[in-house]
């Protein structure tokens, strides 16, 4: 560009073919002026690429470190309360298996059959659009499968997620990153050392497990109250005898509590069976 006023300064425009054009290979400052064709895959487009994947696996990494992930309850398949979830990138597909249609005697065409086609489409996408049109309302037949498939990912995570929340309170269970978060805050307000969940306490024993009443124990209670009786979905019940009188562990046995998370075994249980069942609990203390 000319500079001053002096209309015989030489005027040099960028693109110019008088331009000295420098030794070894030449990236052309704007690829428009050639119609119909691109920059080099290799190096710069694949460049590109991999700043923009460098910039979004840094962030990623960030989000992971500042918010960590929510843990639920371990696995226990002795667990008859226990509600199952995967990671939340599958929570679509774990909510797309739930429906008849891809369930029970369709369960490949939904395991395999309709994910491998969606994969399938995604790796041939780049041989099947074989257009030169970038601009997404140009290209109508895959920008709505895109849209389509988005929206379809984002309602059953949603749905998914909604269920799960419904179904935690139904059952009055609380997820386990809520009852640390609980027990941190308690901690901190009442002046004591932040727990470490990650060192293992060892387990209290069972008082009397030879006890014959152990049969209805392993039958009902281990379910929630896992088979350590260490607590699962329900609360620990070795301590309960600290905690609650012979009479008030009879009345829970018989009535049930926190509508319906502990059920009512008046109908299932003898009044006899009750009785030893609240006294053999009873004696279940800790020091």
């Amino acid at each position: 560009m000319a500079h001053g006023h002096n209309s015989n300064e030489k005027v040099v425009f960028v693109g110019d073919t008088r331009v000295k054009k420098g030794k070894g290979f030449q990236t052309p400052p704007d690829y428009t002026s050639f119609p119909g064709k691109s920059e080099a895959f290799i190096p710069n487009f694949l460049l590109k690429e991999w700043m923009v994947g460098c910039v979004v696996l840094v962030g990623f990494l960030v989000w992971v470190i500042a918010e960590p992930p929510p843990l639920g309850y371990p696995a226990d398949p002795t667990n008859a309360a226990f509600i199952p979830m995967p990671d939340w990138y599958f929570l679509f597909l774990y909510q797309f298996l739930k429906y008849p249609y891809v369930s029970q005697d369709y369960i490949l065409l939904g395991t395999l059959g309709i994910p491998g086609v969606m994969f399938g489409a995604l790796m041939l996408a780049p041989f099947l659009d074989t257009g030169k049109e970038r601009r997404f309302y140009r290209r109508p037949i895959a920008s709505s499968l895109m849209f389509v498939t988005l929206a379809a990912c984002v309602y059953l995570t949603v749905v998914s997620w909604d269920h799960y929340q419904h179904m935690l309170e139904k059952n009055g269970q609380i997820p386990e990153h809520h009852e640390r978060s609980d027990r941190v805050r308690e901690a901190i307000e009442n002046g004591e050392e932040r727990p470490n969940f990650l060192k293992k306490e060892e387990a209290a024993a069972i008082i009397e497990p030879d006890d014959p009443i152990m049969g209805i124990v392993e039958a009902q209670c281990i379910g929630c109250h896992a088979a350590d009786l260490n607590g699962g979905m329900g609360p620990a019940l070795l301590g309960v005898g600290n905690r609650l009188t012979k009479e008030e562990i009879a009345d829970t046995i018989m009535n049930g509590r926190n509508n319906g998370a502990m059920p009512a075994y008046k109908d299932s249980l003898s009044s006899e069976e009750i009785d030893q069942l609240a006294v053999w609990l009873s004696k279940q203390t800790q020091e």
